[in-house]
């Protein structure tokens, strides 16, 4: 059998004049494993032949038959061709028709034998005729017997791949069954014992039954050996980073569970059940001499960030160092600011110092009150010599100019995947000393589905947080269309009379152009923060004080807004997703969105979260577009009807799939795989048979094959 190897370019197994080889290209199909990776998307079942005398309008049919008659017509007024073929067979025959499609006329000639499968249409005159079908000349057979005849396109289940202009399925056919023809051999790396268990097919006969299946039965078993593979590779990836982690040191933070219940008395409120339960998981992690590795997850407003404040308490105490990291400037100096306000309520007693890093300065804090504003370089030699104990910031403080005395602890928020690739590089400079590496928290307001938790997160412990804290009150959510806005303003507008303050949140920033908007039929006239800005406040709202909030605008121009905003300078304001993560305002209980239908409910949801942090009734509106299709209107009902966060997440994902949790799909797995994280069943499997394997051969020496395939998948994957 020659050897064709998954990176063989396909120009040397069908020559390079192919059409479809440049078409293909467009699709990222270069090599043979591109192709043999590149799966159908459906399959059509013209595996049955049908008589002529057996068809019924409306059916999808293959007939087989001898061409009578071929004619090629064109017609001018509406400047197109039309060919019409007559076909027959023992019981009589039918019209087969094709619209610009003028070389059919040549390769269907009078006498030939061919099957043709498409749908059976009724024409005026109440003849059938088959519509644009699909058609195959047969070749090679005695002149009576074409009943082993060997076909691609008709007279079996036929796949129908993700095409792209100038290159459809049958292009792609071809080039697929040359590449069949030549013969190859790929090598399993899947061990027997695995396939066994899971009755999967062996991979040469898997890449066969998903590309020309017999029975639509065999496409699906082998679609599901090529999902669970991907998500294998992924459970082994995770397994091995668990293992890794266990192997390696870290210091032992022991809590004082008298201190800490001090500290939980002092609060102006008492922690949820389950805030108590994530806490005391987290501290059984930090005492243990391994790194933790946990993911505290809850809804927006649940109180996740006071357990990592007191988890950071904690490793001050035991004289280790906190490095406390959020996505943006704003959340950084939200959580410095709620670490304040929790030193207010605790004794003096043990205060630590807490700093503050960003790009416009530094700020250090120490207990009374006392705050002073440092330069960049002051403040590293203060983290360095140790003087600072909590420091807060974005994922800058891993920057190589930051140098801690002693880290302990590393809390990122909204970042699952930070960890994976920054955090190594915080491990690696302790590991040169001999050192041992943080414990890492991450938190995370967006609820994950189980199914990505147990795969995409996999190697994370998770803590739950299930509850609200105790007089909050559920937020009223509706859906508004179009004549009911008036109704909403003037309510928003009465709420804003009583002392409230409302966001809107917009989906672009500057509005489209004319010609744009005209090209794209005015898309849903979504509206822009700026000319939503212009509006409310000159012709809505004259009379309030509206703001505007994007993330063009500076750092320093953004930070000034929030915060004039929570100190009630504005009562509206107008802005885009930048609001999205972890912005506390508690005096605002309105939330506008605009052109909801265009967001995903985990954006939704997180929006909504905005509102409702303080003891005030507060109201979300989902400004809707006057037509919306189904799965738009799906989605907007969902956030309604969803009785918290996770049933919510489970929803987004049966809607929308896996890569919506992701914005640009950055898990490193292929579409199936993505798709078959909606299959619970073989997440669950792909799991439990990795971790078996891996405790069986932690280096997987015993599977040289499957080594060297997740070695080429860990260099492919990008998880952060």
């Amino acid at each position: 059998m020659p050897h064709i190897a998954l990176e063989t370019p396909l120009f040397e197994i069908v020559g390079a004049r192919v059409p479809s080889l440049r078409h293909l290209e467009k699709l990222g199909v270069k090599t043979v494993g591109d192709l043999l990776w590149h799966f159908p998307s459906r399959y059509e079942d013209f595996s049955k032949i049908y008589t002529i005398a057996e068809l019924e309008p409306g059916q999808q049919a293959t007939v087989r038959g001898i061409v009578e008659e071929v004619e090629l017509r064109r017609s001018w007024r509406r400047n197109m061709t039309i060919v019409h073929a007559t076909v027959a067979d023992d019981s009589g025959s039918i019209r087969a028709i094709w619209f610009n499609q003028p070389y059919i006329a040549n390769v269907l000639k009078t006498g030939r034998v061919a099957n043709f499968a498409g749908r059976v249409a009724v024409s005026d005159e109440g003849e059938l005729y088959l519509s644009h079908p699909a058609y195959e000349v047969l070749r090679g057979q005695s002149e009576n017997d074409f009943s082993e005849a060997q076909t691609n396109h008709t007279g079996r289940l036929v796949p129908v791949y993700p095409e792209t202009r100038g290159l459809t399925s049958r292009g792609i056919r071809f080039v697929m069954q040359q590449l069949f023809k030549r013969g190859f051999e790929l090598k399993e790396w899947i061990p027997d014992a695995v396939l066994e268990a899971y009755a999967f097919p062996e991979i040469n006969d898997a890449i066969r039954a998903i590309h020309f299946p017999r029975r639509i039965e065999d496409a699906a078993t082998a679609r599901n050996r090529f999902s669970f593979e991907d998500l294998f590779l992924l459970q082994i990836f995770n397994a091995k980073q668990k293992l890794k982690l266990a192997a390696q040191t870290a210091p032992s933070i022991t809590p004082d569970i008298e201190r800490v219940k001090i500290i939980l008395s002092k609060l102006p409120f008492e922690l949820t059940p389950s805030q108590k339960k994530s806490l005391w998981e987290i501290m059984k992690d930090m005492e243990r001499p391994r790194p933790m590795n946990r993911l505290l997850q809850g809804d927006v407003g649940s109180g996740k960030t006071v357990v990592a404040a007191i988890a950071a308490l904690t490793a001050s105490e035991n004289k280790f160092q906190t490095a406390f990291m959020a996505p943006t400037e704003i959340l950084a100096r939200q959580h410095f600011e709620t670490m304040k306000k929790l030193f207010a309520h605790v004794s003096e007693e043990n205060q630590p110092t807490i700093g503050l890093l960003l790009g416009s300065g530094a700020t250090v804090f120490y207990s009374d009150d006392m705050e002073a504003k440092t330069s960049k370089q002051e403040f590293r030699k203060k983290v360095q010599s140790g003087e600072v104990s909590i420091v807060f910031g974005t994922h800058a403080l891993i920057q190589k100019s930051v140098a801690f005395k002693s880290l302990g602890l590393v809390i990122v928020d909204e970042q699952h995947r930070f960890g994976v690739r920054q955090r190594a590089e915080l491990a690696s400079r302790k590991e040169k000393n001999g050192a041992a590496i943080p414990h890492f928290l991450s938190m995370s307001a967006t609820p994950i589905p189980r199914t990505l938790m147990l795969s995409v997160f996999g190697d994370l412990d998770l803590s739950l947080i299930t509850e609200l804290p105790a007089g909050r009150k559920p937020i009223q959510t509706k859906i508004i269309s179009p004549l009911e806005r008036p109704a909403t303003y003037a309510f928003v507008r009465g709420q804003i009379k009583e002392g409230r303050q409302a966001f809107v949140i917009c989906p672009r920033i500057d509005p489209e152009d004319e010609e744009s908007m005209k090209a794209d039929f005015k898309k849903l006239e979504l509206k822009s923060v700026k000319e939503e800005f212009e509006r409310l406040s000159k012709k809505v709202f004259p009379d309030l004080k509206v703001a505007m909030l994007h993330g063009q605008m500076k750092p320093k121009e953004k930070e000034d807004i929030m915060r004039q905003f929570k100190d009630k300078a504005f009562d509206i304001l107008v802005a885009t997703s930048v609001v999205e993560v972890g912005v506390d305002v508690p005096n605002a209980t309105i939330m506008m969105i605009e052109g909801a239908e265009r967001f995903g409910l985990a954006q939704l949801y997180q929006f909504r979260g905005r509102v409702g942090r303080g003891e005030y009734q507060s109201y979300c509106f989902l400004m809707a577009a006057e037509k919306n299709g189904e799965s738009a209107k799906a989605r907007l009902r969902a956030i309604i009807e969803a009785k918290n966060g996770f049933e919510l997440a489970e929803k987004d994902l049966e809607l929308r799939g896996p890569g919506q949790f992701f914005g640009e799909v950055q898990t490193g797995l292929p579409d199936v795989a993505m798709e078959a994280l909606k299959n619970p069943v073989l997440v669950q499997g792909s799991r439990e048979a990795a971790y078996a394997l891996v405790k069986e051969s932690p280096t997987l020496a015993k599977y040289p094959a499957l080594k060297l395939k997740i070695g080429a998948f860990e260099k492919r994957i990008h998880l952060e």
